[in-house]
């Protein structure tokens, strides 16, 4: 067993050892610019296209609706921003929710900065964000609704196919940040209704610095950035070949082993939960709702324990990650918490862990024994 053990996938995963093998020859051989006509550059141009093809049908899209990005960032950026300004004659309000990453939140914030308006819908106490209030939010001017497709903190699953078939009643285009979802649970663009869709390697054992933008074909977006005409002109510039390679293998080994890795993630994640509350009873407190979560999350509290005190004092043993944050003996709440409602103790005991793919039952029993310990010895 790795030591500490390691129960933050929801923040980053490692890369998968299949998906530094493939990526290995493109480190030490393969260097050509894909752009090039000789054959170095034709052999890595003939590799970006074959992720291209791996990470469509994960998603279930066309490979020419992939762009590649350089994280679930620029993804966002480019989705929201380019949807925003080229329908800016159209309209200029936007809807989106309280519950989003700051990735989307603070986008959406730069461009109310712009004289665009932005609806922020509130979710209920577990996460969730009603379909009826999207519907009641839209307006004439309204040229595009982003929901996340499952929280990053809590793991609540958004319903993102209602969303997505309100949306075309009403002739708006939809965005999803599928960031957490993508290889955990079946995420299908044409099921979903999306027009364009976010996915970031790091959350799916692919190395950081690489993403992805599913846009539907036919879908009008301005482009962030001006240069050469890399990825349709939409995202110019010199291909990340390495991480693109990386992302693509991700996206295979994600589909083969699909229900395989749900199944162990769901299966840690429920004998972790199940551990802490035979050991702890009442005092541990479920953030979100277990029916309508990702297989891999479970927000809790600890009743009477600081959240930044128990992650801090573990972290030697087992890594997790808090709902709350200290900075000069003050505790700030995250806005998903807040926009949850959840009161301020209960957010300040709150930690997220998440199970991996490969999490094993005897980490889990020693996750259990490590928290048990320290949450008696913290209460208040």
């Amino acid at each position: 067993m790795k030591h500490p053990v390691y129960l933050d996938y929801n923040a980053t995963t490692p890369v998968d050892p299949e998906v530094a093998k493939e990526m290995l020859p493109y480190i030490e051989s393969f260097y050509g610019n894909p752009s090039s006509s000789y054959s170095l550059g034709r052999s890595n141009k003939e590799a970006v296209e074959k992720a291209r093809v791996q990470v469509a049908e994960l998603i279930n899209c066309q490979p020419q609706e992939i762009y590649f990005t350089s994280c679930a960032t620029e993804s966002n950026n480019l989705a929201i921003k380019g949807i925003a300004w080229a329908n800016s004659d159209k309209g200029r309000h936007i809807i989106t929710s309280a519950i989003e990453h700051p990735a989307v939140t603070e986008v959406c914030k730069f461009l109310g900065s712009q004289g665009f308006e932005i609806t922020n819908l509130l979710a209920d106490k577990y996460g969730w964000v009603n379909p009826k209030d999207v519907e009641s939010a839209i307006r004439k001017d309204t040229v595009l609704i982003t929901v996340m497709h499952a929280n990053n903190e809590v793991g609540t699953i958004q319903p993102i196919q209602e969303i997505g078939a309100i949306a075309r009643q009403n002739d708006i285009l939809f965005h999803t940040d599928a960031s957490q979802s993508v290889g955990k649970i079946e995420t299908d663009v044409n099921q979903l209704g999306v027009d364009l869709l976010t996915l970031a390697g790091h959350k799916l054992y692919a190395p950081k610095g690489i993403g992805a933008l599913y846009i539907r074909k036919g879908t009008q977006i301005e482009n962030l950035m001006q240069g050469a005409g890399q990825e349709n002109g939409i995202r110019p510039g010199t291909e990340n070949v390495i991480h693109i390679v990386g992302l693509g293998k991700a996206c295979e080994v994600a589909l083969r082993d699909f229900k395989q890795n749900q199944h162990n993630m769901q299966v840690s994640r429920d004998l972790l939960l199940d551990g802490l509350v035979s050991q702890l009873g009442n005092q541990v407190h479920v953030n979100g709702s277990m029916e309508n979560c990702l297989p891999n999350t479970l927000s809790v509290a600890f009743e009477n324990v600081s959240a930044y005190a128990l992650a801090s004092f573990i972290s030697s043993d087992v890594l997790i990650s808090t709902g709350s944050a200290c900075h000069s003996g003050e505790t700030t709440i995250s806005s998903v918490l807040q926009a949850m409602n959840l009161d301020f103790r209960t957010a300040a005991a709150t930690v997220r862990i998440s199970t991996g793919k490969k999490t094993k039952k005897e980490e889990i029993d020693f996750t259990v024994e490590v928290i048990t310990n320290a949450v008696k010895k913290l209460t208040i």
